[in-house]
C-alpha cells in the first residue's frame, strides 16, 4: 500500500490544534465535493464511526472510518483511523505534538491509502495525490 507522511507546524497550542484535524465534520469542507457523516454519538473515542462521501451528485464513493486508537492531548496526542470500505482501504493516524522551540504545535499525519481498483503500480501516484491532496485539508484545518 501506498504510505505518505505529512508534517506541518502551527502557532495553534496541542489541544487546538488536536480540536481541530479531529472535528471530522470540518474535514469535508477543506477537501472540494466531500461531505462527512459520523454515524456515532459523541464525543470521539475508539469505536467512533463516520463516513466521508466524495463526489457529485449519484458519482462518487463512501469512505467509512473507524477510530481504532483515541489518545487526546497529554501533553501529546495520537489517534488512529481504520478505513472499512470497498473503494478506499487502508488507515489514517495524526499526531499533535508540542513545538520543540516557541509556542505552537508540530501536526503530523501518516495515511497508507488504496484504492481497491487501482493495480499497484500507480501506487506511487496516488501517494502524491493523498499528499497534496491532504496536505492541502491539513494547512486549511490549522488555519
Amino acid at each position: 500500500m501506498p504510505e505518505f507522511r505529512i508534517a506541518h507546524r502551527t502557532p495553534l497550542p496541542v489541544a487546538e490544534a488536536w480540536r481541530r484535524v479531529t472535528d471530522w465534520e470540518r474535514h469535508a469542507a477543506q477537501v472540494p465535493f466531500t461531505s462527512t457523516t459520523v454515524l456515532t454519538d459523541g464525543p470521539n473515542r475508539e469505536g467512533t464511526r463516520f463516513v466521508a462521501r466524495t463526489g457529485l451528485g449519484p458519482l462518487g464513493f463512501d469512505d467509512p472510518m473507524e477510530i481504532t486508537l483515541w489518545q487526546p492531548p497529554s501533553p501529546e496526542a495520537r489517534c488512529r483511523l481504520t478505513k472499512t470500505g470497498k473503494v478506499l482501504t487502508g488507515w489514517a493516524e495524526i499526531e499533535v505534538h508540542p513545538a520543540v522551540r516557541g509556542p505552537g504545535s508540530y501536526v503530523v499525519w501518516r495515511e497508507d491509502l488504496r484504492l481497491t481498483k487501482l493495480p499497484r503500480f500507480l501506487d506511487a501516484a496516488t501517494a502524491r495525490a493523498g499528499r497534496v491532496v491532504f496536505g492541502y485539508a491539513l494547512r486549511r484545518l490549522l488555519k
